[in-house]
Parts: structure tokens; C-alpha cells; sequence
């Protein structure tokens, strides 16, 4: 049996893109309760009662959000893996907490790109640290700090969400 899909064919996009992502937002998957898809476009995330998206920061150039298709044709398999790498400068204690915290929770993480688009990651099953690091350095130009790679296994590309709903979803400023 054959798999059709419908194809609409794609033209050559001379818009300006930039790559690099700009800033992260992660919340306990737990607290997603649900994810409303529209025209392939994330139209709402509705969460449970006081529970908001945090926003994390770091440093300029060091963050990548990579999403690559498994496909085995053999054992029907068909899924995407993003990986979500992000460095925090400086070895402290309340970054080693916040670290340890993200290795060990199940997490939603919507991650902003240079061109300003928003991505979410744990549609499908909860986002969770596969790798981290904590490093001194050695030379005093070393870095200094903390590494995390969040990985999320999804039947799909990351979904893009609508940049109108990303207010709401964090903690009053």
C-alpha cells in the first residue's frame, strides 16, 4: 500500500534569516495541560492554576536548538529528536540547583530563535536532560560554568507557537 501525502512544493525564500536562539522558557510538563494546534500554528498552552513558563538566560552565541528525523523503514519507526543545548557562564550555587533541577524534572520548553519565532518542545511526551557538564576551565580565558542538553522525542518537527500567546504564559513583570 502506497503512502500518499499532499504536496504543495515550496519556493525560494529571500527573506533574511539568522540563526541562534535567543531566549528559553521551560515549565514542569506536568503543569501543561493542554496544547492547542490551529493551521499547524500553536494557538494556546493552557496551564494549570498559578503555574507559569520560566525564562532562562544565557549568554549570546551559545545556545542551538537541533531537530533531526529517525526513520527506519524496516521497523516502521518515524520520529524527530531535537536537542536543546544551553550554557550558563560562571559555577554558583543557585545555577547547580537550577541545573539539577532541569537534569532531573520532565519538562515543555518553547525556545525563541534569532528570527524571532517561537518553537515548543513537548507536545508529544515531556522534554528531559540527556547530557550536562560543569567545567572550571583551566586557562584563566576558560570558560567557567554549566552545560545542559534538554532532548525532546516528538512525532513531528517542532511546532511553531503563536508569538501573541507567549505573554501570558510567563509571570507577571
Amino acid at each position: 500500500m502506497a503512502c500518499s501525502q499532499t504536496l504543495n512544493g515550496l519556493v525560494n525564500d529571500c527573506a533574511p534569516s539568522m540563526g541562534g536562539i535567543v531566549e528559553v522558557l521551560i515549565a514542569n510538563f506536568a503543569d501543561v495541560t493542554a496544547v492547542t494546534v490551529s493551521d499547524n500554528l500553536i494557538s494556546a498552552i493552557t496551564m494549570a492554576t498559578s503555574a507559569k513558563f520560566k525564562k532562562y538566560g544565557f549568554p549570546r552565541n551559545t545556545g542551538s536548538l537541533s531537530s533531526n528525523y529517525t526513520i527506519d523503514e524496516t521497523t516502521g519507526a518515524n520520529f524527530v529528536v531535537s536537542d536543546l543545548v544551553l550554557q550558563f557562564n560562571r559555577m554558583e550555587t543557585a545555577k547547580r540547583i537550577e541545573i539539577t533541577a532541569l537534569a532531573q524534572g520532565e519538562l515543555a520548553v518553547i525556545v525563541k530563535d534569532a528570527n524571532g519565532k517561537y518553537w515548543f518542545l513537548g507536545k508529544d511526551a515531556p522534554v528531559k536532560a540527556t547530557a550536562g557538564d560543569g567545567l572550571t576551565g583551566t586557562a584563566r580565558a576558560d570558560r567557567n560554568g554549566y552545560s545542559v542538553t534538554l532532548q525532546d522525542n516528538s512525532l513531528e518537527m517542532p511546532i511553531e507557537v503563536s508569538a501573541t500567546i507567549i505573554a501570558d504564559l510567563l509571570p507577571a513583570a
